[in-house]
């Protein structure tokens, strides 16, 4: 059977017209990690599947990959570093304007193909393509793992959205509302809104709507073409229990259980660069250089003029003739402001670092949502849900297991009772079912054990705050990233609440029906309290609690008064002309949901707010990333 499979692949991938050889592409090597990379040598499954993916266009997109220079020239007219979530929007916009000439400097490479397989996200975010952050000296979390929780962050063209599990929310519009109550003008949810649409194109706007939704932006969104059959039994436990069913998360109703749409087309991971940067790779004014990390912005006489950078094994400079926009992340954007001597004066000072601006709030107010999983056994063996079978599946029709990330499109926002019932503070997510590293063999187990899946409880309101500082001035040593999650005792209730609903859930008939059970280890820290009790869960959040990677806050944006603010409404940072940051880190407070898609939105602020600063007319302004 296992080589009737085999066999019944190769024949299906070598003459399907669904796969497309790349042999005519002149492009150069995708990178890595490969499947093989993550998953060992765990059979000829792998191999096989990563060597067909990147061969195959409609998966790795092989011949519509960005064509990066290899050195920069002297000067351009605006220079993006990072080229995650919100860079790549940014650089695609500002370079619609013909005349301007725009330069994307990104640390990584290319997206790797294993990344665009949706069920690979867990081996992905944990690969060799990560940054490798750690917080430090956590008194109140993840106290079991030496104090030290770990902080994800992609280092590739598409930044986060590359190893994201696509989730797309945009947040409550009260989050905006919010944004603009604190002095940040032009940011409620009625002025935000039209450029999420922007963003979008919705694939299922008959179902969605278009008072919510759009149509002919460049990010494509889905519900994932294949759920697994549990995913039902989750809505249905959900109705059961009296949390209700929403239709669209990012519609009418907020509050609910859902299966919530992700960054994906027909089966395969959209990316932000994927997205804004392949339809342009061909415009002439817009130069993407990978590999290359950015360690100063340069600052003369107040204006920040071009950076330095480091590449092959040189530093060198690249100057901006008209303004430079940060869109690194939540950490690497304050990272090299400060190593740009703005930030805290006596922290800079004790860096040995000269001070250009006296700016205290650089690195402070960092904040995400914090989580914690429940693992559960249900009355099915545990099998590799991946096989020869699947793969061929996925490399000819790109449908099947491989083309969702199991599943975790089982998504819940529900309000607890510190807050307003369309206001909600709790967010519910599932795992399981994960088409992954698998050695082929249909039915092969991965244990004797029955099969788990877990459901997470995370707090969508955080009131901790923690900082992102330096760790000397050396630009590749990490800053310190300390998150003081959980130090506000709201954010142990909220989770404690969400912790509750999980429970109410899995005691519904429906998942009782799947003879679904706690199966966790009691932690050692905790063996004081009674096992799944308030007290025991109290103990345990502080031991195993984690931050989900939507961080948040390190270049706050707020008014004149705000002395913690760094940047102001137009993300210009304050007391540097010709500066902007436009990522995660302005965001004030983080939003009701995943910050993927905010961080787009931010994208397409900023740009339409440089557009604007130059004088270009509305009409100059307005448009969609072209194909030429």
């Amino acid at each position: 059977m296992h080589i009737n499979f085999q066999l019944i692949l190769l024949l299906s991938v070598t003459m399907t017209h669904h796969l497309t050889l790349a042999q005519t592409c002149n492009e150069r090597q995708l990178p890595g990690p490969t499947l093989v990379d993550m998953c060992g040598e765990s059979g000829m499954l792998m191999s096989f599947l990563d060597s067909f993916v990147r061969k195959n266009e409609k998966i790795s997109g092989i011949c519509e990959r960005v064509r990066p220079i290899e050195t920069p020239d002297p000067e351009y007219d605006y220079i993006v570093v990072g080229g995650g979530a919100a860079g790549s929007v940014v650089a695609a916009r500002l370079s619609e304007i013909s005349h301007w000439k725009v330069l994307l400097l990104e640390a990584g490479d290319d997206e790797p193909a294993s990344a665009q397989i949706p069920s690979f996200t867990t081996d992905i975010e944990g690969s060799s393509l990560e940054w490798g952050y750690l917080t430090t000296n956590e008194s109140h979390a993840c106290l079991s793992t030496n104090a030290s929780c770990t902080y994800a962050a992609a280092k590739a063209l598409g930044g986060c959205t590359v190893h994201n599990g696509m989730i797309y929310l945009r947040g409550n519009p009260t989050d905006y509302n919010n944004w603009a109550a604190m002095g940040n003008e032009g940011w409620t949810w009625d002025e935000v809104k039209p450029f999420f649409l922007k963003v979008e194109d919705n694939g299922e706007i008959d179902r969605v709507g278009r008072f919510w939704h759009a149509t002919g932006g460049p990010l494509f969104v889905e519900r994932s073409r294949y759920q697994p059959p549990f995913t039902d039994s989750i809505l249905r436990a959900a109705e059961e229990a009296g949390f209700g069913v929403s239709e669209d998360l990012n519609g009418d109703e907020t509050t609910g259980f859902a299966i919530v749409q992700t960054t994906s087309k027909n089966g395969v991971r959209r990316s932000s660069a994927t997205s804004y940067l392949r339809p342009i790779r061909n415009r002439e004014n817009l130069h993407i250089s990978l590999n290359t990390t950015v360690t100063r912005v340069i600052i003369e006489d107040g204006k920040a003029v071009g950076v330095e950078y480091f590449k092959n094994d040189e530093f060198k400079t690249v100057r901006a003739l008209r303004e430079v926009i940060l869109s690194a992340g939540n950490v690497k954007s304050p990272h090299i402001l400060l190593l740009s001597g703005i930030g805290p004066k006596e922290h800079l000072e004790s860096m040995g670092i000269t001070v250009v601006k006296d700016l205290p709030g650089v690195g402070s107010n960092y904040h995400d949502h914090p989580y914690f999983m429940l693992s559960f056994t249900i009355n099915e063996n545990d099998v590799y849900d991946n096989d020869w079978a699947v793969a061929a599946e996925y490399l000819t029709f790109q449908t099947g297991p491989l083309s969702s990330y199991g599943i975790a499109g089982a998504i819940a926002h529900i309000a607890s009772t510190a807050t307003t019932p369309d206001y909600p503070d709790i967010q519910i997510f599932s795992a399981g079912y994960q088409a992954d590293c698998a050695p082929g063999e249909i039915g092969a187990l991965r244990s004797t054990g029955r099969r788990t899946v877990t459901l997470s409880a995370l707090y969508l309101h955080p009131k901790s705050r923690g900082r992102i500082s330096l760790a000397s001035n050396d630009p590749f040593e990490s800053p310190l990233i300390w998150g003081n999650f959980l130090s506000e005792t709201s954010d142990v209730v909220g989770i404690l609440e969400g912790i509750n609903i999980v429970h109410k859930l899995t005691n519904s008939n429906t998942l009782r029906s799947h003879n679904m059970t706690l199966s966790m280890s009691i932690l050692e820290a905790c063996r004081g309290y009674t096992f799944a009790t308030t007290e025991y869960w109290k103990c345990a959040l502080h031991q195993a609690v984690k931050p989900v990677g939507h961080g948040t806050g390190s270049c706050k944006m707020g008014p004149k008064h705000d002395a913690m603010a760094v940047v102001d409404h137009k993300l210009r940072v304050r007391g540097i002309k010709g500066l902007r940051v436009a990522d995660t880190s302005i965001m004030p407070q983080i939003i009701t949901g995943n910050t993927a898609s905010p961080t787009m939105m931010i994208g397409e602020r900023v740009s339409e707010f440089i557009k604007e600063s130059s004088g270009l007319s509305s009409e100059s302004r307005m448009g969609v990333v072209p194909t030429k």
